[in-house]
């Protein structure tokens, strides 16, 4: 038992106590079926937080001779499968953690990683090998004495691809790669090889290191997909476990369409559950300044496709042009691939177009946009919650005015000149609504389709159910009358005992300053 050679089984049994443990232990399955053929390198690049390292110890548990797992799995799906023992604890497993080597390392990573394995193997074998020999040599040899094959787990594969710029590093790295799984000796050797990242596999000129590897990514990642963050299934069963309401959870964390999978990412949901509190739990800087690093870049088309997005739309965006490397973006379609990459949009491959997932991404593109360019746009967005309330009030002037300030604000982004614009603009306007309410644009209601329906749920609290109508060039009394005499208000009954009528116009051709007006009322059987 080492810490990189035969490692224990102490990262799945801390997951297994955990308070919150959903079960992908069938990827094992998947992953038994190809061991020792041709299609056993499995390369994973998903977001953070999606258990990519979860997965990686449970791999280390199942396959690993420094431990006896039997117990830790006997209750789980994998169990009931014909081959459960045939594998399990049967491999030399070796496992990496690249990023952990990178903070201490950067300048000869390559040779610390091999003498951190180096010390775990002489722990188990002594001076029985040469250390000066090449690793994929000194692995062959243990093959050779033990007769069990290799499993290679390396997480955060990529760190040095992304980090670096240093081509000899990089060169250096992707040799060290090539003798762990393309040498000759891991023909014999290597029975699994499981690495993850967070970038798909670069092509690199004349390096041939990884390109045996099955790639599974965010754009396409079927068969696997439900082993890689939380299905909607498991989500209600978490929310019914821990009696929290499961429209609120798939507003704020469900939206990455992966092989037509909605799937969510697992930390955000595992700590709404544990701290019964919907919220945004990406709060850290450098996720705003990721984002911050592609939407600023000065491509045409970029800035009105990141506001696009954030009124709620889709964009399309070439993907296959991305050259896997964060230093090589060219384009508006490489900025966006890179966002999608690292979790901050999703990606609709039917439509192959771009869009931010859920409420939680929003935020986080809320608190990016507060420096530069994007500050006024920003200072907008700042003020929704102001919008909200005035709206729950009834102060229809207050609207009207923060409306006038949200168009004058987007307007030359959003082609502001017509009814579907105006929509566009409310949707920003309330940018923060969906905290508390699932907005609906083009609702079936009534006699017809209602501009926007704001359904409050659960977390909602005392704020009321709302039905918004939207007029161009006509009057808020005229959207008001409309809303009553087609019974919009009908979709929200059994919503909540109290619903307000909001009537928006836009006046183009007003001579007075203020071109928007509004009327609210308070439905009344």
């Amino acid at each position: 038992m080492g810490i990189y050679f035969n490692p224990s089984n102490e990262s799945f049994t801390r997951a297994r106590n955990s308070q919150i443990f959903v079960d992908k232990t069938e990827l094992i399955d998947y992953l038994n079926k190809r061991l020792s053929t041709e299609e056993n390198c499995i390369a994973l690049s998903h977001a953070r937080r999606f258990g990519k390292s979860h997965a990686a110890g449970m791999i280390d548990a199942y396959y690993s001779l420094g431990c006896d797992s039997t117990k830790l799995f006997e209750d789980t799906k994998i169990a009931k499968s014909s081959d459960f023992k045939k594998y399990m604890n049967k491999y030399n497993v070796i496992h990496i953690d690249v990023a952990s080597f990178w903070d201490f390392y950067k300048d000869n990573i390559v040779e610390k990683i091999v003498e951190y394995i180096y010390k775990d193997l002489k722990k188990s074998f002594g001076d029985e090998l040469d250390y000066q020999d090449n690793i994929s040599y000194v692995l062959m040899e243990i093959y050779q004495k033990t007769n069990n094959p290799f499993v290679i787990i390396i997480d955060e594969w990529d760190c040095v691809i992304r980090n670096s710029e240093d081509k000899e590093l990089v060169h250096r790295y992707l040799q060290f790669l090539h003798s762990l799984f393309k040498s000759e000796e891991s023909k014999a050797f290597l029975a699994l090889a499981y690495i993850t990242g967070i970038l798909p596999i670069k092509k690199i000129k004349d390096e041939s290191a990884l390109n045996n590897f099955r790639e599974y990514t965010m754009l396409k990642s079927r068969p696997i997909t439900e082993y890689y963050g939380f299905t909607e299934e498991d989500v209600k069963e978490l929310c019914k476990k821990h009696d929290m309401d499961f429209n609120s959870a798939k507003a704020w964390y469900n939206g990455y369409l992966i092989d037509g999978k909605h799937m969510y990412n697992p930390n955000s949901v595992v700590q709404s559950m544990m701290n019964r509190d919907f919220d945004s739990y990406w709060k850290n800087t450098s996720s705003f300044a990721s984002i911050n690093t592609f939407i600023t870049m000065n491509y045409a088309g970029l800035k009105d496709d990141i506001m696009t997005m954030l009124a709620g739309g889709k964009v399309m965006v070439e993907t296959e042009a991305f050259q896997n490397d964060l230093f090589e973006i060219h384009s508006k379609d490489d900025a966006l691939t890179a966002l999608i990459h690292l979790g901050y949009l999703g990606y609709d491959a039917d439509r192959k177009s771009a869009f931010i997932p859920n409420y939680e991404v929003a935020k986080a593109f809320q608190m990016a946009l507060k420096t530069g360019e994007w500050s006024e746009i920003s200072n907008a967005i700042s003020r929704c919650d102001e919008l909200l309330m005035a709206t729950i009030d009834g102060n229809a002037d207050k609207v009207a005015e923060i409306i006038e300030l949200a168009h004058e604000t987007y307007t030359s982004v959003l082609n502001y000149n017509d009814e579907n614009s105006l929509s566009c603009v409310l949707t920003m306007a309330y940018f923060t609504a969906p905290a508390y309410y699932d907005i609906v644009r083009e609702h079936p209601a009534g006699k017809g389709y209602a501009d926007f329906i704001f359904k409050p749920r659960a977390n909602a609290g005392w704020r009321p159910a709302m039905v918004v109508e939207l007029k161009y060039n006509k009057s808020a009394d005229t959207a008001i009358k409309q809303i009553k005499e087609k019974r919009y208000q009908g979709a929200l009954s059994g919503y909540s005992d109290r619903i307000l009528l909001v009537g928006i116009n836009y006046d183009a051709e007003s001579k007075d300053k203020k071109h928007h007006t509004c009327v609210i009322e308070e439905w009344k059987e």
